[in-house]
């Protein structure tokens, strides 16, 4: 493959929650104590994880626009970030900011609880939106449907499936790819679902790789390293995917660093490394 260009700029239009993770030896069964070994905090979430990989694979900022809570965890999530190499673009809402608590045992069998409501930007938003008409890719993963008609500005536009039957319909806009999991049903929606149809489908399932539509199966791509756990691989891989697409390049290679990208995420505690 190819390199990314050094001038590519991307953005993501996208919600984050502040995650603590945890490692234990077993996930707590009902009435159980369980011991953490391990423990790290990060801004992530899809919208966050999909920023934080494509500043990584271009080495430029990254404008995040998303919407935070005026609190402390708001405030440590823009200032983290920052240290990531995304530039938060902040809708403030007077609202505690979303929260996460992931769990990934010795098998990396995972368990994940939320606390509180995903704040997301839409596009009364007071944000500059006319950014994203420069940008050569976009990723959305929460926003209404005019903020996801504003995204349509940009040269490519990928999102997924958690944005919500209603936003993806109502916006009506055309995707160039729709990137979810085939082994979540909340990012699965049915072919005929969406006017126009998004121009690539790709669904994942894990190890064995996914479908793309049109093109069939694709394969996964070897784990540089063990397999420590899962969160954040979809994300990453969706980073890939549109980064690649970005750059104007074939499916087939956009795909193969997405799946690069997956994998290497697979093999470290957390979303980065």
């Amino acid at each position: 493959m190819a390199s990314l260009p050094a001038d590519l700029t991307l953005a993501v239009v996208g919600h984050l929650e502040w995650v603590t993770f945890l490692a234990v030896n077993e996930l707590p069964a009902p009435g159980q104590i369980s011991r953490a070994h391990r423990s790290l905090e990060e801004p992530a979430g899809a919208g966050a994880v999909v920023a934080v990989q494509l500043a990584r694979l271009t080495g430029q900022k990254v404008a995040f626009f998303t919407a935070l809570g005026r609190d402390e965890i708001g405030a440590r999530s823009e200032a983290r970030l920052r240290e990531l190499g995304v530039t938060p673009i902040v809708a403030w809402r007077d609202q505690p900011t979303r929260r996460g608590i992931s769990l990934v045992d010795r098998s990396s069998d995972r368990a994940i609880t939320v606390i509180g409501e995903r704040l997301t930007p839409v596009a009364y938003d007071p944000l500059p939106w006319e950014h994203l008409a420069d940008c050569a890719g976009v990723f959305v993963s929460a926003t209404d449907s005019e903020g996801l008609k504003l995204a349509r500005a940009a040269k490519v536009l990928t999102a997924t499936p958690r944005l919500r039957l209603p936003v993806l319909q109502g916006a009506g806009v055309s995707l160039d790819a729709l990137i979810g999991s085939n082994l979540d049903p909340g990012e699965c929606i049915e072919e005929g679902a969406l006017t126009p149809a998004p121009t690539l489908r790709i669904a994942t399932e894990g190890e064995k790789g996914g479908v793309l539509i049109p093109g069939g199966r694709f394969e996964a791509q070897p784990l540089p390293g063990p397999l420590t756990e899962t969160y954040g691989c979809g994300d990453s891989f969706a980073a890939g995917v549109t980064a690649g697409l970005a750059a104007g390049w074939s499916t087939t290679d956009a795909i193969k660093l997405g799946a690069q990208c997956g994998a290497t995420c697979a093999t470290h505690f957390g979303p980065y490394a």
